[in-house]
């Protein structure tokens, strides 16, 4: 059976990127080179920041992946929102009701979607 737990991005600097990751995961990689660096979250997700220039194939530019959190709350999402911006990060949509639920989106600097979000139906 296919199980989905690794995630690479296309980056122009790991170690630059990982610096912004470590504040954004709220851990420190499990593996760290030039070219590579590797994250390994409670859940099991990996998360590989990999030098665009060494992958093969080569990937299309790098950007145009979405990675999305689930918070707890709206006041939660309000909270990364305010914690993601003082790290710099384009904000690409202010924080905002859809049909899904409470989300804001921000931009790494390889282009990369990041987008906190809380259910619709959440309670809280």
């Amino acid at each position: 059976m296919r199980t989905l737990n690794y995630l690479l991005l296309a980056v122009r600097d790991p170690l630059k990127s990982a610096e912004l990751y470590s504040k954004l995961l709220g851990r420190e990689p499990v593996e760290r080179s030039k070219t590579f660096v590797l994250y390994v979250l409670p859940t099991g997700l990996k998360i590989g920041l990999w030098l665009a220039d060494e992958m093969k194939p080569t990937p299309k530019p790098a950007g145009g992946v979405e990675i999305s959190f689930s918070e707890e709350s709206k006041d939660s999402v309000r909270a990364t929102y305010a914690e993601w911006t003082r790290l710099g990060l384009k904000v690409v949509q202010e924080p905002t009701d859809m049909d899904f639920g409470f989300t804001f989106v921000v931009e790494d600097p390889d282009g990369h979607r990041l987008r906190p979000f809380v259910l619709a139906n959440n309670p809280r």
